[in-house]
């Protein structure tokens, strides 16, 4: 039994079954080189893997991309670069049927990572010699790419801004500590990344607090942005590997769902439409009602601990 929600907290991240790649033209047999790597980086999206060494099915099914794409087109994509400057290239943006997708990740046996994502607020702090700062604008080459990453991964990001003074709301000193606590709170998702230029090389502390959990590493490069764009991944990595659904409990299940706090038409439709929603839930019927309480009978694709663990982080969300 469970109170009627009243929002998710987590964020579905637009073009889950879109894959976005670099194409030197718009040619077909170039187009037909990209869309299994459009299709590759979709898989990485829903199953949260940063490769697949572990699947060797991967690679032959990808040949399947030109069968399953429903649309494609190309955009011009600006980067920054470390001298300031700024390149563009052309990307090939292919959108795939979603069940034809779907039955391929099972058929592949990869792990799910549901589609209700908190997003992640990121803080980048820098020691350069010239005292520690808070993102400073000639590093801004390497927050694109962080954020480009994580939108590939398909992990929802955020990132502070700074007030008409260019001041920001958080003392560098604090985040170079690392305290994600103090920053969005115990049950917050925050990535902190304290990078010291030592010598040649930079070092970077990760701090990451996502759903109640803690992580902590350090990443070492002669380059920053490399640093970074690896502390991205490896963000990702934690996040999608505590939050995956494995194989051997992806399937079907009936589940009964008891919901109680339903004081009208508006209630029931907005607590129908949080279920339906839902990535881990197929179908949603009602099997009972009476005043103030629905019952449901859920068409799960998870095992029900899965949907358990949903409701849970959203009681802490509303806690």
């Amino acid at each position: 039994m469970i109170l009627l929600p009243a929002g998710t907290g987590f964020a579905a991240p637009a073009g889950l079954y879109t894959g976005e790649v670099p194409v030197a033209s718009q040619q077909k047999s170039e187009r037909n080189r990209a869309l299994p790597l459009a299709l590759k980086q979709v898989l990485k999206k829903l199953s949260g893997r940063g490769s697949f060494e572990d699947f060797p099915l991967v690679e032959p099914a990808l040949d399947s991309a030109a069968s399953i794409v429903v649309s494609f087109h190309y955009r011009n994509v600006e980067s920054i670069l470390a001298d300031n400057s700024v390149s563009n290239q052309l990307h090939l943006v292919a959108r795939f049927a979603q069940e034809e997708v779907n039955q391929l990740l099972r058929k592949l046996q990869l792990p799910l990572w549901p589609a209700e994502r908190q997003p992640v607020e990121i803080w980048v702090v820098v020691d350069d010699g010239m005292g520690r700062r808070i993102m400073p604008v000639e590093y801004a080459y390497a927050w694109q790419s962080m954020n480009e990453i994580a939108a590939a991964r398909g992990q929802p990001v955020s990132w502070p801004q700074p007030d008409e003074e260019g001041i920001f709301p958080v003392d560098a000193q604090l985040l170079w500590g690392g305290y994600t606590e103090d920053i969005t709170g115990q049950d917050g998702a925050v990535l902190i990344a304290a990078a010291r230029r030592e010598g040649t090389e930079w070092s970077v502390r990760l701090n990451l607090a996502y759903g109640g959990q803690n992580w902590a590493w350090r990443q070492h490069d002669v380059d920053l942005q490399q640093a970074l764009s690896d502390s991205m991944h490896e963000a990702v990595n934690r996040v999608a590997e505590a939050n995956t659904i494995a194989a051997i409990d992806q399937g079907k299940w009936l589940h009964e769902l008891t919901v109680t706090g339903i004081e009208g038409a508006d209630d029931y439709r907005r607590c129908l439409d949080y279920l339906q929603n839902l990535s881990i839930v197929n179908r949603v019927s009602v099997t009972a009602a009476s005043r103030g309480m629905v019952r449901f009978s859920l068409e799960l694709n998870a095992m029900p601990i899965y949907l358990d663990e949903v409701l849970a982080r959203k009681k802490c969300d509303d806690a």
